[in-house]
């Protein structure tokens, strides 16, 4: 006698968060062959079903509350050739093992090499269970020039920013930053410091940022705290959007 699950345990089943078990019984009972099947063993696929389905829900949510610049990017579609690039460098970085140490990442290069991308790439990797963001350098500041008309502190943005595993600053030092968007950097990079990792893409070595910091103390203690133990990724000079459009 083949066993049916009746609505009313269904019910109870979606009211606990376990939609994805009546999914998958749903799934047995339109396939007969899983119906003659031993009990544990069609407990063992539902219970499989129901973990894959929630992660995958969990990738998803992350990916966009992540709101990455390539939300499809894949290591798979960089470009080596003739780029002199150092492609172990870049799939270690993937395996995101840098994070447990809570480490950074600094991606150089010119102009259409690719740093964004290799960013994102990154950022979805990370992002099994770990949260992320992607967020340009000038809109970041923009940001918390709009929120300080109304709050009388960063304390907000900071908390904001400062708890993600792994944040992404794209276009880091592109453009002059005041000695109030300074101080704001340096208290964020401050408290990621040694609890999570931040990812940098820039067009300059990080021994041509300290004049852009303003210089002093502060602008050694925030080079410090972001290079120091980072993995550099230097991604050249050969401009790829060219390069595709030249193969076009």
């Amino acid at each position: 006698m083949i066993a049916v699950i009746d609505e009313e345990t269904r019910r109870k089943l979606r009211e606990t968060s376990m939609g994805e078990m009546v999914e998958a019984l749903d799934m047995q009972e339109a396939d007969r062959t899983c119906m003659g099947m031993p009990f544990n063993e069609r407990v063992r696929m539902m219970v499989d079903h129901a973990h894959e389905a929630k992660r995958a829900s969990s990738v998803r949510r992350l990916t966009q509350r992540a709101r990455l610049r390539f939300p499809d990017a894949e290591l798979g579609e960089m470009i080596y050739d003739g780029r002199g690039i150092d492609g172990v460098l870049i799939r270690e970085a993937l395996t995101c093992q840098f994070m447990d140490r809570a480490a950074n990442v600094v991606i150089e290069g010119c102009a259409g090499t690719g740093k964004s991308y290799l960013a994102c790439c990154m950022a979805k990797a990370c992002r099994m269970r770990r949260s992320a963001r992607y967020i340009r350098l000038p809109d970041l500041l923009m940001e918390r020039d709009e929120l300080a008309a109304t709050e009388r502190s960063d304390a907000k943005i900071l908390r904001k920013y400062a708890r993600y595993n792994l944040l992404v600053i794209d276009e880091w030092l592109t453009e002059d930053v005041d000695d109030v968007a300074i101080r704001f950097l340096l208290e964020l990079v401050e408290r990621r410091y040694m609890d999570h990792s931040t990812v940098l893409c820039t067009q300059y070595s990080p021994a041509d940022w300290h004049g852009w910091l303003g210089g002093g103390v502060q602008a050694d203690a925030m080079i410090d705290w972001l290079v120091h133990g980072a993995l550099r990724i230097d991604l050249g000079d050969v401009n790829v959007r060219k390069l595709l459009a030249g193969k076009k």
